[in-house]
């Protein structure tokens, strides 16, 4: 089975008020599971990362058999994506802590790919978002 797993993080002002939200859809484009999460006070780039984490978190606790799945994570972070495909380096510690909390959860995975793409493709997990950092809680 192909899971696509939207994610987003955001924050107002930078650090600030951050939240990180995602949706897992089946190949078919079915709604599995999505979830927006306050996350205090954070960065963008923290936010971002926060959601490919709790995403995985999710695929990792709720869904059998996914070492013979296939994961695409789409996100309109080019840095989280360059950064987990391997293709940039990490420079900030407190990021380099969350890549490596991705790549643990990354073992109970089967066959992981990170795509970037435009943030107007990425409008509903932007929306759960917004939604979360005006009520500041999970959503």
């Amino acid at each position: 089975m192909k899971y696509i797993i939207y994610t987003d993080g955001g924050s107002r002002g930078n650090p600030g008020p951050a939240a990180a939200a995602f949706i897992v859809k089946s190949e078919g484009g079915e709604v599995l599971a999505e979830k927006g999460a306050f996350l205090g006070v954070a960065t963008n780039n923290e936010a971002e990362y926060a959601a490919v984490i709790k995403a995985l978190e999710l695929m990792v606790l709720d869904y059998k058999d996914l070492k013979s799945a296939e994961i695409e994570v789409r996100a309109d972070s080019k840095l989280v994506v360059e950064q987990l495909s391997g293709n940039w380096k990490i420079k900030n510690e407190r990021i380099r802590v969350l890549c490596n909390q991705v790549k643990q959860l990354e073992s109970n995975l089967g066959k992981i790919e990170y795509k970037y793409i435009p943030r107007d493709l990425n409008h509903e997990a932007d929306l759960i978002v917004n939604i979360t950092l005006d009520n500041q809680k999970v959503f």
